[in-house]
């Protein structure tokens, strides 16, 4: 989403009467028009010839895999337990309503402030620190904010793993399928994840299966590498433990900032993009794809022999 983008007072009144909203602004005429996309949006999938000349001859021999909005589509989820928190603590900011971030606030959120408490802070500061049901009167000093977020946040993680657990979330589409040709076809098979170790393992034994995740032939998670992505430690990583070269490696990934780490590692990147990523700018991947309901494991093997330089 470009950074020259407005949003208009009205779509925030729920959140704050401070005129003081987002580092960056989006239009109310552009948040109809998410709004529509997210309900007819199905673009085919795009093919680009994108990619450094060393992947020209690669095969591929392993197959790697974000969590977070590839396996699972998760934001909405987790906008969901932060909104169960702040119901539950009765957060109330500037109305007598507990606070609830809307899924438009929220996709600008969580695209430019990674991690809960970040992502709370960051609010409270620019619309007031609430009162509720912990602190009558809003904190004012370091030490009962500190309280107040990390009390949020542990209640809301517990709320996530209910929501996770709870048999009613399933992976995206053709997720499953691709990682069984994949181990059958005798590739090697990886998950890496910026999220927490716990975190993914609770995501991957729920929805891909305890058989499918003792199987993978290597994974990671944010708490294994000191970077975090776009920077490509965790692929880098990843590519030594599996014993492949980074050239014989596929990424599946759903924004830029994961492209950014598995290009900058030397590995070629497929999109699977979701309703908050599909606006990103995607131009270093090799093949653009709505979900894997229609990609096969031949399909990207044949991406990866055949893609050449852009012209």
């Amino acid at each position: 989403m470009a950074s020259s983008l407005l949003i208009s007072h009205s779509n925030f009144l729920s959140f704050s009467q401070s005129p003081t909203l987002f580092p960056y602004h989006l239009k109310t005429t552009a948040i109809k028009q998410r709004q529509r996309q997210r309900q007819h949006y199905s673009p085919p999938s795009r093919h680009l010839n994108i990619v450094s000349s060393s992947a020209a001859s690669a095969s591929l021999e392993a197959l790697i895999f974000d969590c977070d909005g590839v396996i699972l589509e998760s934001e909405h989820l987790h906008r969901q337990a932060y909104n169960d928190a702040f119901a539950h603590f009765n957060v109330i900011c500037s109305s007598s309503l507990p606070l609830n971030w809307s899924p438009d606030f929220y996709d600008v959120l969580q695209n430019r402030i990674g991690g809960g408490k970040p992502k709370m802070r960051w609010y409270f500061k620019e619309h007031g620190w609430p009162s509720s049901n912990l602190f009558e009167k809003p904190p004012e000093d370091d030490e009962s904010r500190a309280k107040l977020i990390d009390t949020l946040q542990d209640w809301k993680t517990e709320r996530y793993k209910e929501i996770i657990k709870s048999g009613t979330v399933e992976p995206r589409p053709g997720v499953l399928r691709l990682m069984d040709e994949a181990k059958a076809a005798g590739k090697k098979l990886a998950v890496c994840s910026a999220a927490t170790k716990s975190s993914v393992i609770l995501c991957l034994e729920n929805l891909i299966g305890m058989e499918r995740f003792q199987g993978l032939d290597c994974f990671l998670a944010g708490d294994d590498v000191k970077e975090k992505k776009p920077d490509p430690s965790i692929y880098v990583t990843a590519s030594k433990r599996l014993g492949v070269s980074e050239r014989d490696c596929l990424v599946v990934e759903d924004s830029v900032i994961g492209l950014q780490a598995a290009t900058t590692a030397g590995m070629s990147c497929v999109i699977t993009y979701t309703p908050s990523t599909a606006d990103q700018d995607f131009k270093d991947a090799i093949a653009i794809y709505p979900d894997l309901s229609n990609v096969r494991l031949k399909d990207l093997e044949l991406l990866l022999q055949n893609v050449v330089a852009a012209s």
